[in-house]
């Protein structure tokens, strides 16, 4: 049986609510002795208390001692209904149910008690007040409530009845149609849910929402042309309608029919009622399969310049069509407007983030430095700006001068995570520097195969380990530490359990990383566990979309370890075809050809 979880709340906000009965309106001053406490007295001065005092304490402690003087005293019960509904339900409910049984003519305690079964979930109990209520109180809200009750409880023509009972007496109500509506569609009338919603549309042809209504209507029933028509119609009855619009395009789309539902976008783009956000969010939507970006690019296109030109400063939109640009391959002019933005007032870090990040990307480093400097004397206490230069100068082989970044970052960071991930910058900066010492420019793995002499080398691997030990104190789940720290460790072909533990710990960190995974596997074959290495190498290979050849080329060792010479060579040639060193190629293959038949 379906619930409808809101049931309670929607009955209590589109009700009358909770009325003081007319005859408390005008209370006259009752000052008596305390010998002579009644009921109405204890009752009068429970009021004062709640309504004037504020003191709802006070006020039902008074008007608890007038129902222990007499249980059937109705006003007392009423109030207490109201105040013990944000305490109790239950007594909320029994406090309802007498006022209502003590006074069966009083349609404000009837209410209040539909109401608080209503509240305590007690929908059947419920159903029999506002059956009274409907004959005794004329509220068309009560036709609602009894309706939604009905539905409820299974009992769906019943709904329908009484709603077709208040269309006859109160004429058409928005709300009470829209219901039956849908009660005649679940109930597979679709002619009398026709019949319904022509004779609205037709008696008040003027709101849109009559016309989207029939044109749903027409379109379960698969009169697609009618349907149409109407969603055509509500949009000319007010061509500022959201409603209208959103109905109109929800139908093409439905059909498939994109051009169109583009068309309707670019009006629901021009509405000015529309919110931006919904706009943007509309857009995102619409970008997101790239095969259907790629189709219908112009429209797509042409929806983002209507926004631009819309709303040329507003932040959400530059973003929205910068990213548009760069998606499309304009990089050039995505800079343009990122730049232009550089000048604003007040300015904004994002925009010389932006900015930069375009221009390293097209390998202008002057352009980078330039902004790169510009946003360090605007922005001196953000710590993104001084990370980034310590990323430039890395790159640019400024190690010194990228420590130096570095450590001034560290003295800005608050919280022990970051402080872990720029000590592990500062090992990456110390590893590079090691690098660069090597004898020779072989590969990485033979630097530490050959246990360089370069005294500078071990010094500055020393340091990134160092390092990395403080990054991994700082934040334990510093996932790239992990992965580069195993993998150096087994490059070095020491400390290979712990190395074991924390490539484990990365790629459970980082799933689905090929990267992590190629650091994994060649833990285990530096370890001698060959088929668990194959494994995870094979897995890695085929999540790499950038066709690594060092993933390649530690796939072929792996296989060749394993004996499988064809397969180990197959590799190695891929990776040669890929930018890997031809003499460390050949160097492999003439080993594999020299090695005896595995056992």
């Amino acid at each position: 049986m379906r619930r409808f979880a809101a049931i309670s709340a929607l009955c209590l906000v589109f009700s009358c609510g909770f009325i003081k009965a007319p005859h408390l309106s005008a209370l006259p001053d009752m000052t008596r002795a305390d010998s002579l406490r009644t009921p109405f007295h204890l009752y009068t001065e429970g009021l004062k208390r709640h309504i004037i005092d504020g003191d709802t304490l006070s006020a039902r402690k008074l008007l608890l001692e007038a129902v222990e003087l007499d249980s059937t005293y109705a006003p007392a019960c009423y109030e207490l209904a109201g105040i013990m509904m944000y305490t109790s339900t239950e007594q909320a409910i029994e406090y309802a149910r007498r006022a209502a049984e003590a006074d069966t003519t009083n349609k404000w305690y009837l209410r209040m008690y539909g109401q608080m079964l209503i509240a305590g979930q007690r929908y059947g109990e419920a159903i029999p007040v506002y059956e009274k209520l409907i004959r005794t109180d004329g509220n068309p809200d009560n036709y609602r409530i009894l309706a939604i009750l009905y539905e409820q409880n299974e009992r769906p023509f019943s709904a329908i009845s009484v709603l077709d009972s208040a269309d006859n007496r109160f004429g058409p109500i928005r709300m009470l149609t829209d219901i039956k509506r849908r009660l005649l569609l679940s109930t597979r009338q679709f002619d009398k849910a026709l019949d319904e919603a022509r004779k609205t549309a037709e008696a008040i042809p003027y709101e849109p929402e009559n016309h989207i209504a029939l044109g749903e209507v027409y379109e379960i029933r698969g009169e697609d042309s009618l349907a149409r028509a109407s969603f055509l119609r509500a949009v000319e009855t007010d061509s500022t309608s959201i409603a209208a619009w959103a109905s109109l395009g929800e139908y093409y789309s439905r059909r498939n029919d994109h051009r169109s539902y583009l068309e309707v976008a670019q009006r629901l783009f021009s509405l000015e009622n529309l919110p931006l956000e919904e706009k943007i969010n509309m857009f995102r939507q619409l970008t997101a399969n790239r095969k259907f970006y790629r189709e219908y690019y112009p429209q797509l296109n042409l929806l983002a310049a209507t926004l631009f030109i819309k709303y040329p400063d507003r932040k959400p939109v530059i973003e929205m069509y910068a990213r548009h640009l760069i998606s499309s391959g304009e990089l050039e002019e995505a800079l343009k407007i990122y730049k232009r933005h550089t000048d604003d007032t007040p300015p904004d870090a994002d925009y010389f983030t932006a900015v930069m990040e375009i221009e390293a990307y097209l390998q202008h480093p002057d352009s980078v430095s330039h902004y790169l400097d510009k946003a360090l004397a605007l922005f001196p206490d953000d710590i993104n700006m001084h990370l980034r230069r310590g990323h430039i100068l890395a790159m640019d082989g400024k190690s010194e001068q990228a420590l130096k970044s570095y450590r001034l970052s560290m003295k800005m960071a608050q919280t022990d995570t970051l402080k872990g991930e720029i000590w592990g910058y500062i090992g990456d900066v110390y590893h590079r520097m090691a690098e660069l010492k090597r004898p020779s420019a072989d590969s990485a793995a033979h630097l530490f195969g050959l246990r360089s002499k370069s005294g500078a080398v071990r010094s500055n691997m020393k340091r990134c380990y160092e390092a990395y030990d403080k990054a991994l104190a700082a934040f334990a789940d510093n996932a790239s530490v992990l992965n580069n720290y195993a993998y150096f460790l087994s490059l070095e072909e020491r400390d290979l359990e712990r190395a074991s533990e924390m490539s484990s710990r990365a790629i459970k960190l980082s799933e689905n990383n090929p990267t992590f995974l190629d650091t994994r596997a060649w833990v285990l074959y530096k370890l001698g566990r060959y088929d668990e290495a194959k494994r995870i190498m094979r897995q890695a290979i085929s999540l790499d979309r950038s066709n690594s050849p060092e993933l390649q080329v530690h796939y072929g060792d792996i296989l060749a370890a394993l004996g499988e010479k064809y397969m180990a060579e197959v590799y190695w040639r891929r990776a040669l075809d890929n930018g890997y060193d031809r003499g460390e190629v050949e160097r492999r293959i003439q080993k594999l050809t020299e090695q005896k038949p595995r056992q």
